[in-house]
């Protein structure tokens, strides 16, 4: 993925934390007749210093049978327009024209399938729990019954991706100026849409990161 050095985000703990967030994703694996694409819900586990991402597909889903390929697996955060309008340099200079701003994972490695039915249960279980945490009444697997589960199970095929290389790019105008970004954040709270807001707090919390850090250098100088 091109990603401009001042939109890069390398922090693990950033990037798993978004994979979490975001949880839904395309998994994109080269086959004997192109790309083949599925979407779905992913489970981001890590072990040790290993990170694993899991999910499921139909058995009749051809891409199960791509396992051992590299593959990429793309996660699509919040994402907004930005009305020209916004920013400051507009009524100075007039020279500004729309734009996009998104957050973006992509996740690289090779796919292979989960074997045991035990371990692919364990995965619809971390899924679903994850998924029910929070409600008055949430639903377990445990819930159904167990011949029922089985014959669902056996309708899926798992898969597991062993995260090799991470790349993530936050394209939050950090290249404008202070007033312009201000701008764009302003601007972008006063939309209806989630898309806009969660760019907005994505822009408010980075600046005031860039404050805490231009602080931070004021105290402790080099």
């Amino acid at each position: 993925m091109y990603i401009p050095q001042q939109f890069r985000e390398e922090r693990r703990d950033v990037l798993v934390a978004a994979m979490r967030d975001i949880q839904f994703a395309a998994i994109v694996t080269p086959g004997p007749d192109g790309l083949c694409a599925t979407h779905a819900p992913v489970v981001v586990r890590e072990e040790g210093d290993g990170l694993l991402l899991e999910f499921h597909v139909a058995r009749g889903n051809p891409h199960w049978q791509l396992a051992g390929a590299q593959s990429m697996v793309i996660f699509q955060g919040p994402q907004a327009y930005i009305h020209p309008g916004w920013y400051a340099s507009k009524a100075e200079h007039g020279r500004v024209v729309p734009t996009w701003t998104y957050v973006m994972v992509h996740a690289h490695g090779r796919l292979e399938t989960i074997e045991t039915p035990a371990e692919l249960l364990a995965h619809l279980v971390a899924l679903t729990d994850r998924n029910e945490a929070g409600r008055t009444m949430p639903w377990a697997v445990s819930d159904a019954p167990e011949k029922y589960i089985d014959g669902m199970t056996r309708a899926i095929v798992g898969l597991r991706l062993t995260v090799e290389r991470l790349e993530g790019s936050w394209k939050l105008n950090q290249h404008k100026s202070d007033g312009d970004r201000r701008g764009v954040q302003s601007g972008l709270a006063t939309e209806t849409a989630e898309n806009s807001q969660s760019i907005s707090t994505l822009m408010r919390d980075l600046e005031q990161a860039r404050a805490a850090a231009a602080d931070k250098q004021k105290v402790n100088p080099t």
